[in-house]
């Protein structure tokens, strides 16, 4: 009972911590223009190596989801439909959704790891004591950069997610590509597209503080910053998990 109080306790403390650091973070938008060259070093290695990843990933759940889709619409006839299926899927739900997981991996292992080892090795407590908030120089251009990073990725997934669902279906259920293409077109509405591309904004938002929040408070040597990087994965892929439902609950009752 009292192990369970205490990591109560540690839970609701971690969490004051993250809003004093989100607090400080929103305050240092001010100064957003001091850490204009680091965020766009950190769009680099966030976006632009994470291309492959995203591609594949995109492609690979495009074909799933044409497949297991296709065979069933088929007992019923209306094969015609797949279209319609993956692109609702990939834009609404799937797209972001496998890309705020591999980016909560990827993203959130790297910031945890890199400003865990900053704060193991006393860096951070260094740039505070030349009168550098930490926050702004190390944390703001990584939600920037993850940010910005996120929509073209997440547009990326949907696109190679519908062009290998297209050439799945085409090739094992033999659909027309014309009719393919004006189901997966004319299922779409403005709200779709609205959804699905809101949702990569706050997975990358989350994901980004997150990750250097288990990066600023790590502690206690390498195995630390192994078991908070750990942390950090898992948290932010909960959390994207979690903001998903929410987002997706809120669109099917409001809009």
């Amino acid at each position: 009972m009292a192990s369970s109080f205490i990591t109560f306790k540690k839970k609701i403390l971690a969490l004051q911590e993250y809003s004093l650091m989100l607090k400080d973070l929103f305050l240092s938008i001010k100064s957003i223009n001091k850490c204009k060259r680091d965020a766009i070093n950190e769009m680099y290695l966030v976006g632009s190596q994470a291309f492959l990843l995203v591609l594949l990933g995109g492609a690979f759940v495009g074909i799933i989801l044409a497949l297991e889709t296709g065979y069933q619409l088929d007992l019923f006839g209306a094969k015609t439909l797949v279209g319609r299926t993956v692109s609702l899927g990939m834009v609404r739900e799937l797209g972001p959704t496998i890309t705020g997981l591999l980016l909560a991996a990827r993203t959130g292992a790297k910031n945890a790891s890199e400003l865990g080892a900053m704060q193991i090795s006393e860096q951070i407590d260094a740039l505070r004591a030349f009168g550098t908030n930490p926050v702004l120089k190390l944390v703001m251009p990584r939600t920037i950069a993850a940010m910005v990073m996120f929509l073209p990725l997440t547009a990326i997934a949907d696109m190679s997610g519908i062009l290998s669902g297209m050439v799945v279906t085409k090739l094992s259920l033999h659909v027309d590509t014309s009719f393919f293409w004006n189901s997966a077109i004319s299922a779409l509405l403005i709200k779709d597209i609205f959804v699905g591309f809101t949702k990569p904004i706050l997975f990358a938002f989350f994901i980004a503080t997150i990750s250097c929040f288990y990066g600023f408070n790590t502690r206690g040597g390498t195995s630390a910053l192994g078991k908070n990087t750990i942390n950090a994965v898992v948290v932010s892929s909960l959390t994207v998990l979690v903001l998903d439902f929410i987002l997706t609950k809120i669109v099917w009752e409001l809009l």
